[in-house]
């Protein structure tokens, strides 16, 4: 398996694998505006560094985007002495092929290079698997950073919860 930045040409198939993989998790469901942000990859090359999983044969299995820092539109939250990651996303005709845990492994070696002190994330109740991997990487649930976004398709009564999660790096 193959780990790298995502080149120009590979964006538009990433965000295709995004919408697929998210959907995957809704049971199938549209995600209302959230979409335009899944598919539009080539957006957030802009302020973050995203990095794809390819198999042997060269298939695109998959992505995520590593946002170095607070203060840019990827940032969801304000830690100076974090990273973070968003979007990460497996095809789900290519999920278990161990492209997840790969790609997750470079965030964290990218944020060590950059001497970050901890990696923020947020995931949802529904991405079960994904959850279950953070954990196994030693993320820890911060419920003090959860965020409950009750915007179109989701509602005050039914809010979509992101579960915050945060790993610290060792610098020794």
């Amino acid at each position: 398996m193959e780990i790298r930045p995502i080149r120009p040409d590979e964006c538009d198939e990433l965000g295709r694998i995004t919408v697929r993989s998210y959907r995957h998790l809704a049971g199938g469901e549209p995600l209302g505006p959230y979409e335009e942000e899944l598919v539009n990859v080539a957006a957030r090359t802009r302020e973050a560094d995203v990095f794809v999983a390819l198999n042997d044969e060269g298939v695109l299995l998959g992505g995520v985007t590593y946002v170095p820092g607070p203060g840019t539109s990827m940032s969801e939250f304000a830690d100076e002495g974090a990273a973070g990651i968003r979007h990460l996303a497996i095809d789900p005709t290519h999920q278990g092929s161990g492209a997840g845990h790969a790609l997750l492994e470079a965030c964290i070696a990218r944020a060590r290079d950059q001497h970050r002190a901890r990696v923020r994330l947020h995931s949802t109740a529904p991405m079960v698997v994904a959850r279950a991997m953070y954990e196994r990487f030693g993320f820890v649930h911060t419920p003090e950073f959860d965020i409950f976004f009750d915007e179109e398709p989701y509602s005050r009564e039914e809010p979509l919860h992101l579960i915050a999660y945060r790993l610290s790096l060792d610098e020794s």
